[in-house]
């Protein structure tokens, strides 16, 4: 399965980054650090389909999407096209991001001056992966359900809290949205993309919306592709939508989110 050999890569990998920066070092960095930006306040917008618009280079299921592409060309055509989150994959191996494109979009006068939050999106399976994502600048980090048993979804949850972050708690299926909602989470998504066999169900989020509290803020994601799209899941009364192949595909990702939106921002 591929989200079995991403987690594996994932754990293989871990040693030698905590050997190259030691969590006590990622500590220092975090300590001077101002409080994030809320995720969930920027996409909680009644009346209105928010949307975290995601840089990302290739997918496991798709291959290369846009080799070569810079956050610097991208993201700030995101936040000028009307994004109100960012997602930034950092997964190396199979989605060809780094932490530094984390650190690079951080950066941006867009970014700063917008106070956009930034979700890292990756493949959480230690606390110092969330230590990492929030020196290198992330405001919330994603938390896969179907990546985590209980016991460490639970504690990777709360320590995300200690470390000042925010979480998008990621679900897939009826039993995956309850538990995300017994765990406390305030954003959850849900994945029309099932990470075992990558098959889209653009419908899950419209079947999902009845567990999902109307505190919570609730993100579809994957298979988003254009206006009518998102109307539909407006309609169905989903705050917000994650979209990344659609975007990075487009000639010009900023104007096709511009579309996406219905030229909201303008």
């Amino acid at each position: 399965m591929i989200l079995d050999d991403i987690l594996a890569r994932t754990r293989a990998d871990l040693p030698a980054r905590k050997a190259q920066t030691p969590m006590a070092a990622l500590e220092r960095v975090v300590r001077d650090l101002s409080p994030v930006n809320s995720l969930w306040t920027a996409l909680r917008q009644p009346g209105r389909v928010t949307a975290i618009a995601e840089f990302k280079r290739r997918s496991p299921s798709q291959d290369w999407i846009r080799q070569g592409a810079d956050v610097a060309d991208i993201v700030p055509a995101y936040v000028q096209a009307g994004a109100t989150g960012l997602s930034i994959l950092t997964d190396e191996p199979f989605f060809g991001g780094t932490l530094e494109d984390l650190s690079r979009a951080r950066a941006l006068p867009d970014v700063t001056r917008a106070r956009t939050p930034l979700l890292r999106k990756d493949f959480m399976v230690d606390e110092y992966q969330l230590a990492e994502a929030r020196a290198a600048g992330a405001d919330a980090v994603l938390l896969i359900v179907a990546a985590l048993d209980k016991d460490t979804l639970k504690t990777l949850f709360a320590a995300a809290a200690s470390w000042g972050l925010e979480a998008l708690v990621e679900t897939h299926d009826d039993a995956e949205a309850l538990q995300a909602v017994d765990l406390g989470a305030r954003i959850i998504g849900v994945n029309h993309r099932d990470l075992r066999t990558f098959t889209i169900d653009r419908e899950l989020a419209i079947r999902l919306r009845p567990r999902i509290p109307r505190a919570c803020v609730m993100v579809a994601e994957s298979g988003i592709r254009d206006r009518a799209d998102v109307e539909r899941l407006g309609r169905e009364n989903i705050d917000a939508v994650l979209v990344g192949e659609t975007l990075m595909r487009a000639p010009a990702p900023g104007d096709s989110l511009r579309a996406l939106l219905g030229n909201v921002a303008g």
